[in-house]
């Protein structure tokens, strides 16, 4: 690559290291302008005005020198920052909701084949086709904030120019040009892949801010770039008008944009490569550059998962194997296949079941057609055995299992009522017009996004700790129940003492009772028994809008915050210590080799589990053997054609981890992967560093 991107891509990458993200500015102006218009009666109307004046009126914030536009503004005056606190309560009090959002993807193809303006065609033709009043409120207030990211994008159009006055040499013309494409995107379709990324990025900035919540960042997900880019590139390329090396630096710079907008700590990327509709593999030039930005930028952003499936040319998964082997911790590979039979299992069709994405970490949602609530909420299973050897007296094995799945079948109807009451509240106070244009099928019902309109409005479950249930209770029944050398009595004496005074027990318990991860039948078929379990009480219930109930078994970071709040457990886990970090094995406990781990990884079924399945593998950088990269290859390809969802893979040395704890200063941009996410090592508090640490490093 040519030394002047080089240059840029290291300057502005070492802006997003510690970057300043506030959305202060934006929330300031909306709610100046939503307690002015409080006799609006029309809560739609009174939104969009809103909407409308924020992005009037919100300071334009551009870099000279970067390419791809589209961050927050830098503050809030100390003045605004009086005001909009004694305003915002009003706001907050009418429009505050609760639940997930914006894990998900909108529709970047019709953005970029029609345009705001042809959208905005598209809700005129729909107006004159209903006389109902609230579809009618509904399609002005949509209306009303298209054309409020239009002017928000003339006016980033206008700040370039001015600022254009200032460059020189290349970065003058830069400026000029990107003025240029603003000037015409995303109003009007796109034209070039340049006008195509920048069109992308800059509808999920403007997406980027929801008035309606208080207290949460949107983390959009960029879709399928090298599906919806590749034609613009391919005509480019053929035309002369862009070289791959510049095609490159736009990717880069995409993937720099995410570390200015996001904060982190959260989960925001794309996905490249997986199968189409027809059955036809993506795989092409935008799969790598896709990959190689990650390489690039050296950030904490983009999360990318490459899907992959057992037919695709080596050289895709050869080349993230490569990245990864560098220390860097993306690419995730995803198994396509598993996660299409997942998506036809819960009644996807057409593209809605190939054309998906990791809404933040693994969790699996269809494009543009999408409200659904991830992790919603997480249960923390090893807790619920305690509860119910606490609280219980136990006869058998068999009436442990009975009596904590009875638990657990009330924790989850319990929960699903908690969270349809949710979905009550949102759909009486929420409002988001912006989305609802990008999301199937609310343009076509009439309906914004917080009222029912997208086609998909599941729940997702997440269960944590998952190894951590199967090995206590392989603990409980081969030396309570089966050997009888220790009462449950004995068990919880030892678990209230964190094992102090009973280091003989605590060892036994850790190395001679059989561990998930092993290949070990008997303590394996725990976690199919326990996953069949959830799977098939989750199909029982139907969430609001008459929707599903879909589960999953990752854990974010939860697993230290569940951790740090549960008392020892009967597999060996101290006090205080984190869950286990994924759905594999617990950390350290893998004593076969990874592909040992791999294989009782697999013995359960992972497609129903489409809210995320996440299974973590370290290997120790300094005994990557010389086939390494091969050796990994094969791994990964064992895992995915035995059916696994997702597996994400650390190469660092615990050496390193550890001089970064003593000396972080020097090294701010280390990056690891957790539960299901990355984030930077020395960010991360203490316990979860320990966690990190700990967990089992292979040779390969």
């Amino acid at each position: 690559m040519e030394k002047y991107y080089l240059n840029k891509i290291k300057k502005f990458r070492n802006l997003a290291l510690e970057p300043k993200i506030t959305y202060l500015e934006n929330r300031y102006y909306f709610a100046k302008r939503y307690c002015e218009n409080e006799n609006l009666i029309y809560p739609e109307l009174r939104y969009a005005d809103a909407y409308k004046y924020m992005l009037e009126n919100v300071s334009i914030n551009i870099d000279i020198g970067e390419l791809i536009l589209g961050k927050p503004s830098n503050g809030i005056t100390e003045a605004q920052l009086e005001e909009l606190n004694e305003i915002y309560p009003k706001v907050i009090n009418i429009m505050e909701n609760h639940g997930q959002d914006s894990h998900m993807t909108v529709d970047y193809e019709l953005l970029l084949t029609l345009g705001t303006s042809g959208i905005k065609k598209k809700i005129e033709k729909y107006e004159k086709e209903t006389k109902e009043e609230s579809k009618l409120l509904f399609y002005k207030s949509a209306r009303i904030c298209l054309e409020a990211m239009e002017i928000y994008a003339k006016r980033h159009s206008q700040k370039a120019l001015e600022l254009s006055e200032k460059a020189e040499g290349r970065e003058k013309e830069e400026l000029i040009g990107l003025a240029e494409i603003l000037s015409k995107v995303p109003m009007n379709p796109a034209e070039s892949f340049y006008e195509a990324i920048e069109s992308v990025v800059f509808l999920t900035f403007t997406l980027s801010f929801n008035p309606s919540k208080s207290n949460s960042f949107q983390q959009y997900q960029l879709g399928r770039p090298d599906r919806y880019l590749y034609e613009y590139y391919k005509k480019d390329l053929s035309e002369n008008k862009i070289t791959p090396e510049f095609a490159q630096v736009l990717m880069d710079f995409m993937a720099i944009n995410i570390n200015r907008r996001i904060p982190r700590g959260l989960s925001s990327g794309y996905m490249l490569g997986g199968r189409r509709e027809d059955g036809s593999i993506v795989q092409n030039e935008l799969t790598l550059m896709g990959m190689k930005a990650i390489r690039d930028v050296k950030l904490v952003y983009p999360s990318v998962g490459l899907c992959y499936v057992s037919d695709m040319d080596d050289i895709y998964l050869k080349t993230a194997c490569e990245i990864l082997s560098e220390g860097h911790s993306h690419p995730a590979i995803f198994g396509d296949d598993t996660i299409t039979k997942g998506l036809e299992f819960y009644g996807c069709k057409g593209k809605n079941k190939t054309e998906y994405i990791h809404s933040t970490c693994v969790e699996i949602t269809p494009i543009a057609s999408s409200n659904v609530w991830v992790a919603s909420p997480y249960t923390n299973l090893p807790q619920l055995l305690l509860d119910v050897i606490y609280e219980n007296e136990i006869e058998s094995f068999e009436d442990l299992l009975a009596k904590y799945f009875d638990k657990l079948d009330k924790r989850i109807e319990n929960n699903l009522k908690e969270q349809n009451e949710l979905r009550k509240i949102r759909e009486n106070k929420a409002l988001f017009p912006l989305l609802s244009c990008f999301v199937d099928d609310c343009l076509e019902k009439g309906l914004d996004i917080e009222r029912g309109g997208a086609r998909f409005n599941w729940i997702m479950p997440s269960f944590v700790g998952t190894g951590n249930l199967a090995d206590a209770l392989n603990v409980i029944r081969e030396l309570v129940f089966i050997k009888k050398k220790y009462s449950l009595k004995e068990i919880k004496t030892m678990l209230e003492a964190n094992f102090v005074g009973f280091e003989k027990e605590y060892n036994e318990i850790l190395n001679t009772v059989p561990k998930y991860g092993n290949d070990n039948d008997e303590v394996d078929s725990l976690v199919t028994l326990i996953t069949e379990h959830i799977v098939k009480e989750c199909e029982k219930h139907v969430t609001y809008y008459n929707s599903r109930l879909v589960p999953s078994v990752f854990c974010w970071e939860k697993h230290a915050y569940f951790g740090k709040e549960t008392m020892a457990t009967p597999d060996g886990r101290l006090k205080g210590f984190p869950l286990g970090d994924g759905s594999g094995p617990c950390q350290g406990r893998e004593k076969c080799g990874p592909t040992a781990s791999i294989l009782s990884a697999t013995k359960w079924s992972h497609k129903e589990f489409i809210g995320g399945v996440a299974v973590n593998m370290k290997f120790s950088k300094q005994l990557l053997s010389p086939d390494a990269i091969e050796n990994i290859m094969t791994l990964i390809k064992v895992y995915i054609e035995r059916g696994g969802f997702e597996m994400q893979i650390n190469v660092v040395d615990k050496e390193t981890l550890i001089k970064a704890q003593k000396t972080p200063e020097l090294y701010k941009d280390l990056v690891v992967r957790i539960g299901g996410y990355s984030d930077y090592f020395v960010h991360l508090s203490k316990e979860m560093q320990a966690e990190v640490i700990m967990r089992t490093q292979h040779e390969i």
